[in-house]
Parts: C-alpha cells; structure tokens; sequence
C-alpha cells in the first residue's frame, strides 16, 4: 500500500531547526483474490470466476466496487483494446461469511463493474459468476486469456489480481457423409463421401486412433477407398466385409490437420479455419 514520509520543523530564535524524516506505510484491511473456477477454455465455452475480499479490519467496509476488465488486450500496433469474455447474464453469486446475499448492483459491457458490496468486519465476501468466450478470444495452441479485477470505493484500497485461463489444446471433430449419384440402378457404381472436420487447435495423429465405420446398405462390390485423393489399401487403410458391407477404417489410418486462425485485421474478430480429411468410398451396387 501506500508509503507516507513526515518532518518536523522547530523555529526558535530566527532559527530553524528540522526533525528527523519518519517513515510509515497505510495497510488496508481489505484483500483480494481471483481464482478461475474453469480450468481451460474452448470456442465459445463459459469460464467461472470466484473473487474474494476479506476484511482483517474491526469495521464493515462498505461502498466497495469490483471492476473486471473481462480480459482486454491490444493488439501489437493496435490502440482499441479487444474484449475476449462476455459477462453471463444473472450468473453473479454474492455471500458474505458463507451466506448468500440479494444480488448487488451489475453493469456489463467492455468491463464489468459491480458495485455496492459490503465486507463485514473480520469477514469476508464472495462473488461467482461465469464469462463466456467471444469472437475475440483467442483459439490457437499456447493462447490464454489473462483476466484482471480491481477494487475501489473503500477507504483503503485492495489491489488488483489477475487470473490466467488456457484454451483448451484438442482436436474438435465432426463428421458428414454424402452420396454420389443419389439415384442409382442395380450394377452402377456409387461413391460415398466422408467429410471430417476439425476446428481444434490440436492435429489427429497416428497415435489418436481415430476410426471411421460405416455400413453400406446395399452392400457395396470392388470398392475403392482414397484419403484426400491418395488411395488406401485394404488390411493396411481400412477393413471391408462385401456380404455385410460392413466398412471400417484402421487406427491410425486418418490423420485430421489441427484448424488454423485467422483474425480480422480492422474488427479484431478471431475466424476458425477447419483442418478437413476426406475420405471417399467407390463400389457397385
């Protein structure tokens, strides 16, 4: 907190004379913690936050206001701050020595401002509540979201604390199946699709096992199996039962690239670029 310094002066007989310089240090009574409840985020995922203020003092402080900057950050050669997490709507929790309190006084916008806390002599006081990731949270591998809070409005102040929340580092998995023609005869051959997307920061490797199975009915003659236009060979690619048309692809055999990010360089707004495996399937009906 803050240092303060004082100096005497003596004046006697049209001379001065000066004191030695103390020196003393305003300590609050009140302190303060962020902890992030969640553990890591992903694409649009709610984050939860606790803040404690605890008061060492023998009298209620009352007035005091918490301000949460949700995050912000400039961009190298940017001057608008970019505001990554979304205050949740009637998410705030307020106790005050473990007892819930009527909820106090919320404003959310580019920060988020609660005002009207009391925290009660040789007490405490907690808040929860949950932020939601934006388009301006970034998504890439290593990114994290640093989240500062800060207290005002009593006598002597707390500082600030900031909390540090990593996004999740996986691979995100879709998948969608097409068919070519889609009106077909008897000895005609057909190809299904396999679209697989992934919006994660994180490839599929080998060592992912990731599988794909699938069963044609009809059961399909003679495919042909390819992976983004390279083919696949039965027993090493993939497994096909003809009487069952039962079709399965290997461990191993499908690696998905990570998604890249792009980001908006006027708005700031983070865009995911899946990474795609295709897999395609050609037989006779």
């Amino acid at each position: 907190m803050a240092t303060f310094f004082n100096q005497a002066t003596l004046n006697f007989a049209g001379r001065v004379t000066t004191s030695n310089i103390t020196e003393g240090e305003i300590v609050s009574g009140l302190t303060l913690t962020k902890t992030a409840v969640t553990e890591n985020y992903g694409p649009g995922d709610g984050i939860v936050y606790a803040i404690t203020l605890t008061n060492a003092g023998a009298t209620d402080i009352t007035g005091i206001t918490v301000t949460d900057d949700l995050g912000a950050y400039v961009l190298p050669g940017g001057t608008a701050p970019l505001v990554p997490l979304t205050y949740v709507d009637g998410s705030l929790l307020y106790y005050q020595n473990g007892t819930a309190q009527p909820a106090p006084t919320v404003t959310a916008g580019a920060t988020l401002i609660i005002d009207g806390l009391t925290v009660p002599a040789g007490g405490n006081a907690l808040l929860i509540y949950e932020a939601r990731a934006n388009d301006f949270a970034p998504l890439s591998a290593g990114s994290a979201i640093f989240n500062t809070v800060t207290v005002g409005g009593a006598e002597c102040e707390a500082t600030g604390d900031t909390a540090e929340v990593p996004t999740r580092e996986e691979p995100i998995l879709s998948i969608a199946k097409a068919i070519c023609p889609q009106t077909v005869s008897c000895g005609q051959d057909v190809t299904y699709t396999f679209i697989i997307q992934n919006t994660g920061n994180t490839a599929v490797i080998a060592t992912d096992n990731l599988t794909v199975t699938d069963t044609f009915t009809p059961a399909l003659s003679g495919i042909e199996v390819t992976l983004n236009g390279t083919p696949l060979a039965i027993g090493t690619g993939y497994t096909y039962n003809e009487q069952t048309g039962e079709f399965a692809t290997l461990n191993g055999a499908i690696p998905v690239p990570a998604a890249t990010f792009s980001r908006d360089p006027i708005t700031g707004v983070v865009t995911t670029i899946p990474g795609v495996a295709i897999i395609t399937v050609t037989g006779t009906i």
